[in-house]
């Protein structure tokens, strides 16, 4: 080993990490190991107190200042979780910190560095990434004459990451094929390695990126540190442009591999953490769990242990709707399908034979075409395969298909912009309706419509409960309401009538229907 690695190895033994960390859990994922074939262990650095393993780094830096510099006071750059360990570390050893934030960060995270820190702490917000908040950060740092406390490229900071690494040899002394460790700036995976490699160096570690901010995976295979133009955002911890120096000679000395995941997977891994440990990880604490099912996958890995650091659960509440929508499509088990019918009768109920046993996850249609109707589709699948034997069977059965699965514009926008105003919805009623969340819920209300009213208007989404909440527009002629509202008594599925609400008639009538169906609606609130 290289003297860099024997220093690392010396400091990681010797840091004073556990005045405020504690040695987190090595637990088994048994669901996730039942389905890949391996024994999965997760490294719950989210259950640290501040849920992250940054507070290691930060007060192993920290403790070891002298009184001078903790006089001047420190300051930091983070995207949040950094800055809650310097807090922490600066309440315990009364040092003043300023740290500067992007504006990106979350609210949550924003708000625990000020409550963690207290009278101890400044929060400066600048720029819109981590890049923009270490800039901002190196001019108060040359104007005031702080100490800098980097989140990565320090070797007391690495030291303290790197003492991750040690628990988890001492928590699984048996076999282990690799460890997998979330990377943005690459303090933790350089820490973990150095100490790794030097104690067993058999077992291979790997890092794990989003293709969005991938500033190590693209330095290594450079040979030099590479600059992003922007990164993503969505995993906001290791949201990254450039590596540290320091980071990046250990990684490339002691880092077996890099593995890049993409936003769709990053959310199947936050469930798969769910399901197992029943803790939501944010989409950087869940990086590892994406890379390691990847790499498992791609490998071909069976029968072997792999050890992910689930490395933070600072999430954001209001990024859980978006990760819930897309997990199941980074899973495999939603596929997202535009399928083109004949605008007649009939093919909405052959659509639905088609899908046999499938059951649905969403369904968006606006009538808007006198030949042809486009649906937006969501299904649930067991994987690639299903998805292909799907699309086939509409094609069979003469339906147009497209499939969106990895459409990135689709899945974001198209999906909630499907519908709009129709001049060819005459006679439209519209409602909401709760249907009992099981395969073939739908055919038996389509079954039961009389043959000459025609579906004009679709739109469902799976939200997990019992029961799903549909709109349908239906075209009912004047003289068949009766009908209509006997229809409704023997369907047995709770209903609301829709039609007169103001938002339906603004956004999804013609404006002559739309004062129409006012008129009528203020006829017979009259008469009742």
């Amino acid at each position: 080993m290289s003297d860099d690695g024997l220093d690392l190895l010396r400091r990681v033994l010797t840091a004073r990490v556990y005045e405020v960390a504690r040695e987190t859990e090595l637990d088994p994922a048994p669901a996730l190991s039942r389905r890949l074939g391996n024994t999965v262990l997760l490294k719950r650095e989210d259950n640290q107190p501040v849920f992250s393993f940054k507070l290691r780094g930060a007060y192993n830096k920290m403790v070891q200042l002298d009184a001078a510099a903790r006089a001047r006071g420190v300051i930091a750059a983070s995207a949040g979780n950094h800055a809650q360990g310097v807090a922490l570390a600066a309440a315990r050893l009364g040092v003043r910190a300023t740290i500067v934030m992007p504006q990106t960060a979350p609210q949550m995270k924003v708000d625990a560095v000020r409550t963690i820190g207290g009278a101890a702490v400044d929060v400066v917000l600048a720029g819109d990434s981590y890049s923009d908040a270490q800039a901002e950060a190196a001019r108060l740092e040359a104007e005031h004459g702080y100490t800098l406390v980097h989140p990565f490229d320090d070797p007391d900071v690495i030291a303290g990451q790197g003492t991750v690494g040690m628990e988890i040899l001492r928590q699984h002394a048996g076999a282990l094929y690799a460890i997998f460790v979330p990377v943005g700036g690459g303090g933790l995976l350089a820490g973990v390695a150095a100490f790794v490699k030097a104690v067993r160096p058999e077992v291979k570690v790997i890092g794990v990126q989003s293709t969005a901010a991938n500033a190590m995976t693209r330095s290594l295979a450079a040979g030099e540190r590479v600059l992003l133009d922007e990164v993503g955002l969505f995993a906001d911890g290791t949201a990254v442009k450039q590596v540290g120096a320091l980071t990046f000679a250990l990684c490339r000395q002691f880092v077996d591999d890099m593995i890049c995941v993409d936003t769709d997977a990053i959310c199947a891994a936050i469930k798969d953490v769910f399901t197992d440990t029943r803790t939501v990880p944010e989409p950087s604490g869940a990086l590892a769990i994406a890379g390691l099912k990847q790499y498992a996958a791609a490998h071909g890995l069976k029968d072997q242990t792999l050890v992910a650091v689930c490395s933070g659960a600072n999430m954001n509440f209001d990024r859980l709707s978006f990760v819930a929508e897309r997990a199941e499509v980074g899973e495999r088990r939603e596929a997202l399908f535009a399928v083109t019918i004949p605008e007649e009768r009939g093919s909405f109920r052959r659509f639905c034979e088609v899908l046999g046993g499938h059951s649905l996850t969403e369904f968006n249609y606006r009538i808007g075409d006198t030949r042809e109707a486009h649906l937006f589709v969501g299904v649930r699948t067991g994987g690639r395969e299903e998805s292909a034997a799907l699309a086939r069977a509409f094609r069979v059965q003469g339906f147009g298909v497209l499939d969106l699965s990895d459409d990135e514009l689709a899945k974001l926008h198209l999906r909630h912009m499907v519908g709009g105003r129709s001049p060819l919805a005459q006679d439209e009623l519209l409602y909401r309706f709760d249907f009992p969340e099981r395969p073939g819920a739908l055919l038996r209300f389509l079954a039961q419509l009389h043959p000459d009213w025609n579906v004009s208007l679709f739109h469902y989404r799976n939200q997990g409960a019992d029961h799903g909440q549909i709109l349908v527009g239906l075209q009912v002629p004047p003289g068949e309401r009766a009908l209509f509202a006997r229809f409704l008594a023997t369907l047995g599925y709770p209903h609301r009538d829709e039609s007169a609400n103001p938002a339906y008639r603004l956004l999804l009538c013609e404006p002559a229907k739309a004062g129409a169906r006012a008129r009528e609606a203020a006829v017979t609130a009259a008469a009742r």
